[in-house]
């Protein structure tokens, strides 16, 4: 993957820039980034100016009420930072048992937990940032105030949640105030046709003019602790005040020269780690493609099985990361995988809605950073007068009883978001991530695979068709796969479905730095993706 490799990797149409770039879903948030670099700001800033103008050009996939977290390399230095929220003090397991419940619901209050995300964008701009923060805010509040066009991928999510809100909630007055912010005409937005929200605007100003302390401590805190306290929900005031975003140390694994890290948990990046872990032990560059796939495969299933039991926040619960990662559980494994597909167990280490972003400026500095309200819009309620869709993350809490991810008092849920980042020898190579819920790690590990083992560009990499495990043998493989590898996966085992809606298989963002400095980037194919260089 390095520059000095170049001329051997398989391409696809690479983005090439020297002094900056900002690559993610939607092209007028990754041009407010770059603005940001033409300005005099670093890779922080523009990659937190992306993030904010992203709560309103892509308003279907994160927003003001959600979650983030932030791989940042700065001088020699890679820094961690988590900004998931807990579940609110008022709520825990047996009640939402109590309430009839089986399992946590995606949408009405239930769910809906600390919002992280501002705290994230004051955060990097405190410890990172160059320009004032308030300057982090002109694109966004010029969009939502003045409207901008929709672009096609957002449209087709924004009908589709559109579709289904009014199905379920046309007549709950829980939601009426989506409809009233994100459908004004009596429908979603069209493809190119213009949406503004001047109530979004006039909050992000009021974040920028108080260095977001309104959300957590000041005016807006009171405004989402009325309307829960009226409406049944949990969230309080109380709540926002006690939430600090955490800066933690990254995880990482050596692949193929390489180290590959992680946010760790609550977060899964770990489960593309442990797949990765257990996939350095075949040679998949010399593999066959039917035989490559099918390693991808099981790896994943093993490393997640893992996942799904072990990881929960490290505050409420022990997390066996260390263990997890360890070089001789790889390889015990990896001893597991047979040429049949195999149903996977966890193993004992001790004997949807989300925009990914990535930035670069000529100084060195890099920026991996995801931001979610995890299903579409989130929980589906709006906080009136605010434009603030709040998050529904608490949906990944379990209620079983005993379980490590079981849902508590102020405890945070098991978390899909996940950046990325490659270093080599002690040097930044950058960022990658590829959103979308628990399709997240599997997208890690097959353009890392891609890159590392197929020696594909970035933009090749992302390119590539995909496959998703969604349980026991059953895989979703895109339409776009090949029908011999199809054929190959089903006769080894796997229950294969064939899915030709391409949204559900991730959405993803490359930058790597050469070792002559140029910047080269790949952006999704599957989304409104943009490399914005400079």
């Amino acid at each position: 993957m390095d520059g000095g490799k170049r001329n051997s990797s398989i391409g696809g149409r690479s983005v090439y820039g020297r002094k900056g770039m900002v690559c993610t879903s939607q092209n007028l948030a990754a041009q407010a980034g770059l603005d940001i670099l033409k300005k005099g700001g670093n890779a922080v800033d523009a990659a937190v100016a992306t993030a904010i103008c992203q709560t309103v050009t892509e308003p279907v996939s994160n927003g003001i009420g959600g979650d983030a977290f932030a791989l940042v390399w700065t001088e020699g230095k890679l820094y961690g930072l988590n900004a998931s929220g807990p579940a609110p003090a008022a709520i825990d397991a047996a009640a939402v048992r109590g309430a009839g419940y089986g399992k946590m619901p995606e949408e009405g209050w239930l769910p809906v937990t600390v919002p992280g995300a501002p705290s994230a964008w004051k955060a990097l701009s405190d410890r990172f940032g160059r320009l004032p923060f308030a300057d982090l805010f002109e694109a966004a509040v010029r969009y939502a105030m003045e409207g901008f066009p929709v672009s096609p991928v957002v449209a087709r999510a924004w009908q589709k949640s559109y579709a289904d809100y009014r199905e379920k909630y046309g007549q709950d007055e829980l939601f009426a105030e989506w409809f009233r912010v994100f459908a004004p005409k009596g429908r979603a937005p069209g493809e190119g046709e213009i949406w503004n929200s001047p109530l979004h605007g006039a909050t992000l100003q009021e974040l920028a003019r108080t260095g977001c302390e309104s959300f957590y401590r000041g005016r807006l805190a009171g405004v989402i602790h009325d309307y829960a306290g009226r409406t049944g929900g949990f969230l309080r005031k109380t709540d926002l005040e006690a939430f600090h975003p955490e800066w933690v140390e990254p995880v990482s694994v050596s692949y193929r020269g390489y180290d590959v890290w992680e946010i760790p948990p609550n977060g899964h990046g770990i489960v593309a780690l442990m797949a990765l872990n257990i996939l350095k032990r075949f040679d998949l560059e010399e593999a066959d493609e039917e035989e490559r796939m099918h390693l991808e495969m099981e790896a994943v299933k093993l490393a997640f099985a893992d996942g799904k039991h072990y990881i929960a926040d490290p505050a409420c619960a022990e997390v066996p990361t260390k263990a997890l990662l360890d070089e001789a559980y790889g390889r015990s494994r990896a001893d597991l995988i047979g040429r049949e597909a195999l149903v996977p167990m966890h193993g004992d280490p001790s004997c949807k809605g989300t925009v990914y972003l990535c930035a670069a400026d000529g100084e060195g500095n890099m920026v991996s950073y995801i931001q979610s309200n995890y299903c579409g819009f989130g929980s589906g309620i709006v906080v009136p007068d605010t434009g603030i869709a709040l998050h529904d993350r608490g949906a990944n809490f379990s209620l079983e009883e005993g379980s490590a991810n079981e849902l508590a008092p102020g405890k945070r849920p098991y978390h899909t978001i996940i950046p990325g980042f490659l270093t080599r020898n002690g040097r930044a190579v950058g960022p990658f991530g590829v959103m979308g819920g628990f399709m997240q790690p599997q997208g890690h590990v097959q353009v890392l695979v891609n890159m590392l083992d197929r020696h594909m560009n970035p933009q090749a990499a992302l390119d590539e068709p995909r496959w998703q495990w969604i349980g026991g043998k059953k895989i979703e493989m895109e339409g776009s796969q090949p029908r011999r590898l199809v054929e190959a996966m089903r006769n080894r085992g796997h229950e294969i479905t064939i899915v030709d809606e391409p949204s559900g298989f991730g959405r993803g963002q490359i930058i790597r730095r050469r070792e002559d400095g140029c910047l080269e980037a790949g952006t999704e194919p599957r989304a409104d993706g943009c490399a914005a260089a400079w």
